[in-house]
Formats: C-alpha cells, sequence, structure tokens
C-alpha cells in the first residue's frame, strides 16, 4: 500500500480458510499476526511455513473484550500498527432456535460479529493516522439464505455486513477502505467435520459451478481487497460460491 512495510492481522489464522488468507498476505509482502484461539500446532506450522520474520502469533479469545487490544498491540511492539485487518475468526453450532439457549446465542454473536467490531475499532486509530487502511471482513452465504439450525450464526454474518457498510461509510473520507467476501461451500474442517455425504451432495446441485470452493480461492480475492489494485473499492460484498448467491 506504501514504500513502508505493511502490517496485517488475521484473525481465525489457524484454521483452513485463516491460513490462506494469512499465505495471500504474506506473498503480498505484509508482516502479518496471526491471531487464533484453538489449534496452536496448526499456527504453529503455519509460521513455520511462512516464517518466524514474516509472522507473529498470537493466542487470544475473541470472545473476551481484551482480545482485539492484545492483538493489536502486539503487532505494534513488533512491526508498527497494523493496516491491514481481515476478521475471519468463526464458530458455528447447530440448534433450532427453538431449543437454543441464550448462552449458545451470546457465544456464537461474540465471537463471529461482536468480536469484528472490536477489532475494527482497535484498528481503526492507526488506519486513519496512517491516512491508509484494508478491511476485510469475511461473512457467509447464510447471511443471504437463511440456514436451518443455525439462525445464530446467520444472524452474525449478515451483521457483518451491515457493519461493513457502516464502517465503509465512515471511513472512506480517511482513506480506509472495507469490504466484505462471502464463501459458499468451501472445504474446510467445518464442512469435513459437519454435514454427512448427503447433505454435500445437495449442496453441490445448488452450487451452479458443482463444487466445493477451496481456501485458496476466497484468500485470492481478501489479497485482492488489500491490494493497491483495490484502492477504489469500499463497501463491496464480494461472493466466492460457485454462484450459490448472486448479484
Amino acid at each position: 500500500m506504501n514504500g513502508e512495510t505493511t502490517v496485517g492481522v488475521v484473525t481465525g489464522a489457524s484454521g483452513a480458510l485463516g491460513s490462506a488468507i494469512a499465505r495471500a498476505l504474506v506473498a503480498q509482502g505484509l508482516r502479518v499476526v496471526l491471531a487464533y484461539r484453538t489449534g496452536a500446532d496448526a499456527a504453529r506450522r503455519l509460521q513455520a511455513e511462512l516464517g518466524a520474520d514474516a509472522t507473529e502469533l498470537v493466542c487470544a479469545d475473541l470472545a473476551n473484550p481484551d482480545a482485539p487490544s492484545r492483538i493489536v498491540s502486539a503487532a505494534a511492539a513488533r512491526w508498527g500498527l497494523p493496516t491491514v485487518l481481515v476478521n475471519n475468526a468463526g464458530v458455528m453450532t447447530d440448534v433450532v432456535v427453538a431449543e437454543m439457549d441464550d448462552q449458545t446465542w451470546d457465544r456464537l454473536i461474540d465471537v463471529n460479529l461482536s468480536a469484528s467490531f472490536r477489532m475494527c475499532r482497535e484498528a481503526i486509530p492507526g488506519m486513519v493516522g496512517a491516512g491508509t487502511g484494508r478491511i476485510v471482513n469475511i461473512s457467509s452465504q447464510a447471511a443471504f439464505r437463511g440456514s436451518i439450525g443455525r439462525a445464530h450464526y446467520a444472524a452474525a454474518k449478515a451483521g457483518l455486513l451491515g457493519l461493513t457498510y457502516s464502517l465503509a461509510r465512515e471511513l472512506g473520507p480517511r482513506g480506509v477502505t472495507v469490504n466484505a467476501v462471502v464463501p459458499g461451500r468451501i472445504e474446510s474442517d467445518m464442512i469435513s467435520n459437519g454435514p454427512d455425504g448427503r447433505k454435500v451432495t445437495q449442496w453441490l446441485e445448488s452450487t451452479p459451478l458443482g463444487r466445493l470452493g477451496t481456501p485458496a480461492e476466497v484468500a485470492s480475492a481478501v489479497g485482492f481487497l488489500t491490494s493497491p489494485e483495490a484502492s477504489y473499492i469500499t463497501g463491496a460484498t464480494l461472493q466466492v460460491g460457485g454462484g450459490l448467491v448472486m448479484g
């Protein structure tokens, strides 16, 4: 984004999608904080792959309101305040609304929506001070289609879109772009550990391109939105779902 070292943060960095996004940002020359809650071994392997000079590991539970400050402070202490933020961390549970308790609702909203708000709030002053910044929020096709047994997840991901559009309006005059990437059915631990084969077959039948996407394909979209080539794009929703959601 400029001649100086660009510092980024990726949350949920130990998962398949977060790892792919981190790879894309490091390939662009960024120094990246890899924030994760679980999957410590995977996070360490990712750091070994990308290099300790280019990455910093931070273990943090984003349901904790203090976590964003710890993550941004780690970036600042190592390289400087981040001007790229990718809010990718997420959790998913299956329970219908009639059987969902407040704790289940609150936990998922905290991690999938409130944590992104707090991460943005923590990172924005540094971006505004630098006169440049890129925020990319990872939403979901569930925000557009709904999801049986996952109303809390769909609500959080829809709320993330509202946050994206509002921040794009607030921060555009300050040189900061804010966009959303919306993955469809992507090869990931959530997929492999979740639906049965019949459900996956149904998913493929409802996806015009007829296959699951890959984490690298989502990461490419994120990498584009954080690149200089996307400097005139803000408030956009980029669908990476094989045609599952159009428009």
